[in-house]
């Protein structure tokens, strides 16, 4: 007898079945991605041809077509990197008094342009409040101070992160929610738009969600897309100052950096020069192009193809480092995020058993989101696909490993109507969706979908350490033990690797819920939206034309 329902749902009927070695099928690519043979997947490296090369003949076998310009797996991803050496000078004069600082201890530094040194002579530092710019909120902080040839100051997160009730500003910027104002990258962004030659952040562990031990771990290091000579940042060096070195700062300078972390708060804060007091630095740096790649897979739309529904993971890890304690060398992050290419590539793997959808879906895999979300800012400021007509961004990067869970966490509440389809598809699993414990680490700012929200895409972001999941065994509680455990002991370290402890029951729920999203993005003519005081708004509205 023939069947009354659609192929469709003929098709999504069958995906229980060939769901069941769907966790078998994701365990395998994580182990294999996180072995020693490709040496922690760290950008530029044999690790990272053979990354490369193993996906894009996982690709081939799902039966996925090149994603790439002309016919291409990739997109190459040139990268700088760049290795502060050792001071000849480093340090602040004020009244005529040098104060050296040490490298580490005092002051964290780092820069993206490829200069032979860093070099800064006795720049005048002002301190600017938060340093966010932001016309839709009636806030400036900077009041048209000129920058030009001065190293800016300013404090980590948002206006309002420390803020009581009764303060005006209380809740403009989200109250502990961080926006993308209230990131360091932002901060730097927009104090070299305003020509400054150094930028500086005052650290507060509370504030910047760690404390200075990670701030300090890269040493010196850092990474950037390649970009024309008009396109360089002009900022010398950018870093951070540790809260007690810039309280003694402040207070050689006539200041009081407490009472200053007041009056920020407020709308008619001007920016504050440090009278009599200087900078400078004379660091030498090496610089090099590493030579990188995305690798993207495709699925054409038959009614739409113009039309792209973006999943996106990241490839890279750390690479190798000094050996733990058991000898371990690779920091290989096996959840983060070879989980999150192996939930990738199992989601195409269900669109290729579905009918072809009515608009194309692409399968961006990144490099060096470790590094800045150097890979997808790379595809974004070069898309294949144009902006305009892509529907969304669905990122998976790092998911819970502790067995099945009764909610799903929700990472940057209140942006797009995509927190909508993650409901409606989470309710059908019988799950709830809870809020993200700690909004003020911003992590929805951390992550390469927000390489297209920069752009105007509307993102979500699947992140198992956003918050403490419901387990079915265990509740809360086990929930943030493992997050605790996991993000205190081997987040970003070599122990972040695949073992027989590892229970996907509730990652794979995850993944469930990132295929229904998308394949009903895929097959409709619906376009997500971001929420009314969304940051990214404006930039999605200039382009509405070329979505009707």
């Amino acid at each position: 007898m023939k069947s009354l329902l659609p192929l469709s749902l003929l098709a999504l009927l069958a995906l229980p079945a060939m769901a069941q070695d769907s966790a078998q099928r994701v365990a395998e690519t994580v182990s294999t991605l996180s072995s020693d043979f490709f040496e922690g997947r760290a950008p530029g490296t044999v690790g990272e041809e053979r990354t490369v090369g193993y996906l894009i003949g996982q690709m081939q076998a799902i039966g996925l077509e090149p994603g790439g310009k002309d016919g291409s797996w990739v997109q190459r991803a040139p990268l700088l990197h760049t290795q502060l050496g050792e001071p000849a000078a480093l340090g602040v004069t004020v009244d005529g008094k040098t104060q050296p600082w040490q490298r580490g201890d005092q002051v964290y530094l780092s820069t993206i342009r490829p200069d032979d040194r860093a070099l800064i002579d006795a720049a005048p530092l002002v301190f600017v409040g938060y340093g966010v710019s932001a016309p839709e909120r009636q806030w400036d902080d900077y009041k048209d101070v000129d920058l030009s040839g001065k190293v800016a100051v300013f404090l980590v997160n948002d206006p309002d992160f420390a803020a009581e009730k009764n303060e005006a500003v209380a809740g403009t910027f989200g109250g502990r929610t961080m926006t993308y104002y209230g990131r360091w990258t932002y901060k730097f962004e927009e104090a070299a738009r305003r020509g400054a030659i150094g930028a500086l952040i005052v650290h507060d562990t509370e504030a910047a969600g760690y404390g200075w031990n990670v701030v300090a771990s890269p040493q010196g290091e850092n990474y950037d897309i390649v970009r024309a000579p008009a396109q360089l940042t002009s900022l010398v060096v950018q870093g951070w100052i540790a809260g007690d070195t810039a309280d003694r700062l402040f207070a050689a300078a006539g200041e009081n950096l407490a009472d200053l972390r007041t009056a920020a708060r407020r709308t008619d804060f001007h920016p504050v020069a440090l009278k009599n007091a200087t900078f400078s630095v004379d660091i030498p740096v090496t610089h090099e192009v590493v030579q990188s790649h995305n690798v993207l897979g495709r699925i054409t739309g038959k009614k739409r193809p113009e039309e792209v529904v973006f999943y996106g993971a990241h490839w890279d890890a750390y690479g190798k480092g000094p050996a733990d304690a058991d000898g371990k060398v690779y920091r290989s992050g096996a959840n983060d995020d070879a989980l999150g290419v192996a939930g990738l590539l199992e989601i195409a793997r269900r669109f290729k058993a579905a009918p072809a959808p009515d608009r194309s879906i692409v399968f961006g895999i990144w490099t060096a989101e470790e590094r800045g979300l150097l890979g997808s800012e790379a595809y974004t400021a070069d898309p294949v696909y144009p902006i305009d007509t892509t529907v969304a961004n669905l990122t998976i990067d790092i998911l819970q490993t502790a067995g099945k869970a009764r909610d799903v966490i929700l990472v940057g509440e209140g942006q797009s109507s995509l927190e909508d389809d993650l409901t409606r598809y989470a309710t059908r699993q019988g799950r709830e969706v809870t809020p993200e414990t700690m909004p003020e680490r911003g992590l929805f700012y951390r992550a390469d979908h927000f390489s297209f929200a920069r752009q105007g895409v509307p993102v979500l972001l699947m992140m198992g350490i956003a918050g403490a999941s419901d387990l079915a065994d265990g509740g809360v509680a086990a929930g943030q033990a493992w997050v605790d455990d996991y993000t205190d002991r081997c987040y970003h370290q070599p122990c972040d690797a695949y073992g027989p402890d590892w229970n996907l029951d509730g990652a794979m729920q995850d993944i469930d819920l990132m295929f229904d999203i998308g394949h009903d993005l895929a097959n409709s003519t619906r376009w997500p939206q971001w929420r009314d005081g969304s940051e990214f708004k404006s930039l999605r509205d200039r382009s509405e034309a070329a979505r009707r």
